[in-house]
């Protein structure tokens, strides 16, 4: 699949991979790092360039410092990358190279952070203080619960109308969000369901209606059925669409978790979990582990799905090299799941993944019951990967909405 990524090209960036040259003792590497700056220079009206030319010239000028051995070079163009895709924050990257105020660090940044943390911390005091009052018998462990809750709900913090200047912490407004995300996630088609559970959160009136109305969820339900019920004719056209490429089948089935059972509650934010690789659409399962859905074309797939083999049907080579490709990942993903896990919360040692290859209807010449079959024979042998045509897919999740299979299926 052709992937486009957002790259960062800035004035920060410039100076950081000015200075890095700087620090390149040989030719051939300062030479490499500046390809990098002078296509950046490159753009029109003072603008700098970006893009993957840039992350492919930045990632030659640190191959060329990894062969002359120049070590901190190499870690100075990784920063360069890690800040252009994304992985290092503006702030961190200018206090760690210094970048202004010639090479100070900045005051203004310290004295913010000192000042914050103070408040934090006086605020932590006497709310420990004030829990003891109410309660002296209190055990550590019970403190350290009081202060965990008390700091989730401190993101639904009230500003009341009647007490300029002053705010507030209403207890247990965390889970009563986290509870009104899931009904809205799941019943309804909201953008942003967790912003609109804060919203309801921090207007009573609102959340008195929503959960003392019980014929509202049912009437929710409905709708989130109808919107599923039109997602799946959505996806089925573009399945079945001979033009449709893999972005396109990507569109039509993002944000869709529920069409692969009822074992996901929601898609991974991030695509890319291991250098190199960035998975078409990571799903999470309710244990919190990762599935990996690896996408490729459906109606425009040039060569069958099976081929006549010693009279017998078996899968062609673009479905083993599509399975090979998801090992790949699976494998990435456990030598790095240490990693993964400690950063962003999500297991995979337990992760797999589903290929979803091909349609039918591409090939009439063969038999569905044969593709079927011998897809099927195929998953029986795999561990973590299994391979499902578009139209496998789709008839399944209908059948998950109790809807009969649309004539074109039959």
């Amino acid at each position: 699949m052709i992937r486009s990524m957002a790259v960062r090209s800035d004035f920060s960036l410039e100076l950081q991979i000015e200075q890095t040259q700087k620090e390149a003792n040989f030719e051939e590497v300062r030479g490499a790092i500046d390809s990098a700056l002078q296509y950046m220079r490159s753009g029109r009206s003072r603008n700098r360039r970006g893009g993957r030319t840039l992350v492919t010239l930045l990632e030659q000028a640190r191959s060329v410092a990894v062969q002359a051995q120049e070590w901190q070079v190499v870690r100075l163009l990784q920063d360069s990358l890690d800040y252009a895709e994304g992985r290092i924050l503006n702030p961190d990257f200018k206090d760690r190279h210094r970048l202004y105020e010639d090479g100070k660090r900045s005051i203004i940044r310290r004295d913010f952070i000192a000042q914050n943390i103070w408040t934090i911390t006086k605020c932590s005091a006497e709310a420990i203080q004030e829990h003891l009052k109410d309660h002296p018998d209190a055990t550590a462990t019970d403190l350290l619960s009081y202060f965990q809750s008390l700091s989730r709900d401190a993101l639904f913090l009230d500003a009341p109308e009647d007490r300029p200047g002053r705010y507030r912490i209403l207890r247990g407004s965390d889970e009563m969000a986290v509870w009104l995300e899931r009904v809205l996630r799941e019943r309804i088609d909201i953008e942003d369901p967790r912003e609109a559970a804060r919203r309801i959160v921090m207007s009573p009136e609102a959340l008195s209606v929503l959960v003392s109305d019980e014929d509202g969820f049912m009437l929710l339900k409905a709708k989130e059925l109808q919107r599923r019920s039109a997602d799946l004719a959505k996806l089925r056209r573009v399945a079945e669409n001979p033009l449709a490429s893999e972005v396109d089948l990507q569109r039509a089935l993002q944000g869709q978790h529920w069409i692969f059972g009822g074992r996901f509650i929601g898609e991974a934010a991030r695509r890319r979990f291991v250098q190199g690789d960035e998975i078409d659409l990571p799903l999470i399962r309710g244990d919190g582990s990762l599935h990996i859905v690896e996408l490729k074309r459906s109606m425009s797939l040039r060569t069958p799905l099976v081929k006549r083999y010693r009279n017998a049907w078996v899968p062609t080579s673009p479905v083993h090299d599509a399975v090979g490709q998801a090992v790949n990942y699976l494998v990435g993903l456990d030598e790095n799941r240490d990693r993964i896990r400690k950063d962003l919360g999500i297991e995979t040692r337990r992760a797999s993944a589903v290929v979803l290859i091909g349609h039918p209807a591409a090939h009439p010449e063969i038999p569905e019951e044969e593709i079927n079959d011998a897809l099927r024979t195929l998953n029986t042998h795999l561990n973590r990967v299994e391979v499902l045509t578009y139209k496998e897919l789709i008839e399944s999740a209908e059948r998950s909405l109790g809807d009969p299979p649309s004539p074109a299926a039959v």
